[in-house]
């Protein structure tokens, strides 16, 4: 097995020195915080053509959401929800990260805030996101093909919200971005063996404090609209490109979630990347893997939708 990439070491080394702690550890408040963070971390990105928050209502409440528009005509809409367990992180958290990926696929991408848990447990920040796809594709599509987007829980949204898409007659969807999706709750695949107690930036311990926040039903955790692995049919759903990295408890329900597409008949690209650790494709400016990856991620959607 390749080694994990010098970058990613690096970073965690320098975590262990500053003695800081893992999400496991950590109060609600706390991760937050690091969470909130990472804007300051990453620092800027590419200039692109407009940046504007907008207001997106949903079932209760009026949420921002942040719309990118390219410097050139858009060619695509990316309706993108950010990770950060179901329970932490803002869309301005990930300015940089998008910004590039505006710059890559030429695309205009709203990123979508929802309520987070365990104030607003499953499944209100799906149904935010679904219904911030929804408003997406009716004020600011105008036309173009519709990207549904995420990484880690935002592409857990992003996968039950292409499966809504479909059950619900629309919107229609020309592609789905999966980044290290979350698709179950199962802590026993062999990659929660490998990696889940390695000392990365997400084990075990944190994924079990993730979801114990988004729920702790057993009944809800086993739903296909909250571990979209379980649905009972993929097929008619939109192409895929899923991203899957090597140090990462999630990576077997990646590669689980991609089997189970390919059988429904869904076309599937597998991004793989062999050196690196959950969280690490939003670290654009600090890990050249990052901006690599969101490179391939935004040429990719291109070629989709110019097909």
């Amino acid at each position: 097995m390749t080694d994990l990439h010098p970058q990613a070491a690096g970073l965690l080394k320098a975590m262990e020195e500053q003695g800081a702690p893992s999400i496991a550890e950590s109060t609600l408040a706390d991760a937050r915080a690091m969470s909130g963070m990472l804007k300051t971390m990453l620092g800027d990105g590419p200039e692109v053509g407009d940046v504007r928050v907008v207001k997106v209502p949903v079932d209760g409440a009026e949420l921002d959401a942040v719309v990118y528009e390219p410097s050139e005509a858009p060619v695509g809409l990316i309706v993108y929800s950010h990770g950060g367990g179901f329970s932490c992180g803002a869309p301005q958290d990930f300015d940089a990260m998008y910004r590039k990926l505006v710059v890559a696929s030429g695309c205009r991408l709203i990123s979508l805030d929802y309520r987070l848990s365990p104030e607003h447990p499953f499944p209100v920040g799906l149904n935010d996101a679904y219904e911030g796809l929804l408003w997406a594709a009716e004020n600011l599509a105008d036309g173009l093909p519709i990207i549904v987007a995420g990484d880690s829980s935002g592409a857990n949204f992003a996968a039950v919200a292409a499966i809504r898409a479909r059950d619900n007659d629309g919107p229609k969807l020309a592609y789905q971005v999966l980044i290290y999706p979350v698709t179950d709750h199962d802590f026993s695949r062999g990659s929660y063996q490998e990696h889940g107690d390695s000392g990365l930036f997400v084990g075990r311990a944190d994924m079990e404090w993730y979801w114990d926040h988004y729920t702790k039903d057993e009944g809800e955790r086993n739903s296909p609209e909250a571990s979209p692995i379980r649905t009972e049919s993929l097929a008619g759903l939109p192409p895929a490109l899923i991203l899957i990295d090597e140090f990462d408890p999630l990576r077997d329900e990646g590669r689980a979630y991609v089997e189970r597409l390919e059988a429904a008949g869904v076309p599937v690209t597998v991004d793989y990347v062999a050196d690196q650790l959950h969280g690490f494709f939003v670290m654009v400016n600090v890990m050249e893997s990052a901006d690599q990856a969101v490179e391939r991620v935004g040429a990719a959607v291109k070629d989709a939708v110019a097909g």
